[in-house]
């Protein structure tokens, strides 16, 4: 009965690791954002939860979907931009994949910050945090490319301006990435 028990809070506890992982890698707490209404993409493939007020725009081709949305009441310094996609093709974490992202990050004058595979909305995922300088602002662009499967992922991308509550902008977008919903696997 004990051993039970005990795998029982095991598996509770790895389970929530899991969940938890992408917001805990920046100590981020519970985020401050309000008023939230879900957004579905074009396709009906995933939802995003974002403020009311916030303006978005949908995309759509042969092979993506996507929302892009700002709060566009606050200056570009004081907000960020997020634009998820929901992409059809094949996704590999693997040498070839992760030298590609650096690179492409390099021919943008970005370095790269953090790279690491982490778990986001119960999906193995790819988060890469790079930095550098856009219209003479300071720049920091998020990208977590998170698998669905064989033939689907998401790449969620943020862009922060400026230095001020960088740490805390960044916890809200990880907030909005975290609510994440996927509707077709």
């Amino acid at each position: 009965m004990i051993k039970k028990y005990f795998i029982i809070c095991f598996l509770i506890c790895v389970s929530c690791t899991k969940q938890m992982q992408f917001s805990e890698e920046f100590h981020c707490k519970p985020s401050s954002l309000e008023y939230l209404e879900t957004v579905k993409d074009v396709r009906n493939a995933f939802s995003i939860s974002i403020p009311k007020n916030w303006n978005i725009n949908l995309y759509e081709d042969a092979l993506q979907s996507s929302i892009f949305t700002a709060d566009t009441t606050k200056q570009l310094t004081e907000t960020f931009l997020i634009d998820v996609s929901y992409i059809k093709n094949n996704l590999q974490f693997d040498d070839l994949f992760k030298l590609k992202i650096e690179q492409e990050n390099l021919n943008k004058n970005l370095i790269q910050k953090k790279a690491k595979e982490v778990t986001i909305i119960e999906k193995p995922a790819y988060l890469v945090i790079s930095k550098g300088q856009k219209s003479s602002l300071l720049y920091q662009k998020l990208q977590a490319f998170i698998k669905i499967n064989q033939k689907h992922f998401i790449l969620a991308k943020v862009e922060i301006y400026g230095d001020s509550l960088v740490e805390n902008r960044l916890c809200q977008a990880i907030s909005l990435i975290e609510k994440i919903k996927i509707t077709q696997q």
